[in-house]
């Protein structure tokens, strides 16, 4: 791992994920643009870095479809956090890619990638997530599994022990070197996310934890149960 300067006064950027399409929402439009608590929650999203200490860059990677409407909808609720919008690609790893082309690889910087769809991120998860990428090259959030695991093989159930299984979040940050160099590998549909691509140079992942209230929005209920989280949050 390369020595990175006082996290604090590092660059940091923010690369946000938008490729989703609605389908398992059932919805007219991209799950990023519905409303959650009268904003769409791309706008949240966006926010939630904004709201946090390291106040990193943002990169907001969206279809090029959706780039007109994107901007009607910043017009439309007054939002003017500062981002620069890219295209995405054929994949979340070519999404995050073409991200990654707007960050100079002259200067050493933090780059977390966060899923649009994962409102509710806590600054608080944001910060610890820079800090380990600063001290040990990455932090990717993640949570221990709640529920009893199992894993099919061959037809047959295995039990695994709930103790070692951790979900994966977002975000995921890491040095940029260290980001930069995972993503020119060619893309295996083995990547699944940003840590799978960095893991596959060879690098220790290491987790910082997460919430259960990080939710990825998903499935309509989802919706729902945001609101009631950030009611419960104001009152």
């Amino acid at each position: 791992m390369s020595q990175i300067p006082d996290p604090t006064s590092i660059p940091k950027y923010a690369i946000i994920v938008a490729g989703g399409s609605g389908t398992r929402m059932g919805a007219a439009i991209p799950k990023q643009f519905l409303l959650l608590n009268g904003l769409p929650v791309l706008m949240h999203t966006l926010l939630a870095f904004q709201n946090s200490r390291s106040k990193p860059d943002l990169i907001l990677v969206l279809p090029a479809a959706y780039h007109e409407y994107w901007v009607e909808l910043c017009k439309k609720h007054n939002f003017e956090i500062a981002h620069q919008l890219v295209s995405g690609g054929e994949t979340r790893f070519h999404s995050v890619k073409n991200g990654l082309d707007l960050i100079s690889a002259d200067e050493p910087s933090l780059i977390a990638v966060q899923d649009a769809v994962r409102p509710m991120t806590s600054a608080e998860i944001i910060d610890a997530a820079y800090l380990s990428a600063a001290q040990y090259g990455n932090g990717v959030v993640a949570v221990k599994s709640r529920d009893s695991i199992r894993q099919l093989k061959n037809n047959t159930s295995v039990a695994l022990t709930r103790d070692e299984i951790y979900l994966v979040q977002t975000p995921q940050t890491f040095q940029s070197a260290q980001l930069k160099k995972a993503y020119e590998q060619a893309y295996t549909p083995k990547f699944t996310d940003d840590a799978s691509v960095v893991e596959a140079m060879g690098q220790l992942i290491h987790l910082v934890d997460g919430s259960h209230k990080n939710i990825k929005i998903t499935f309509p209920e989802d919706i729902a149960i945001m609101e009631l989280l950030i009611k419960n949050a104001v009152s």
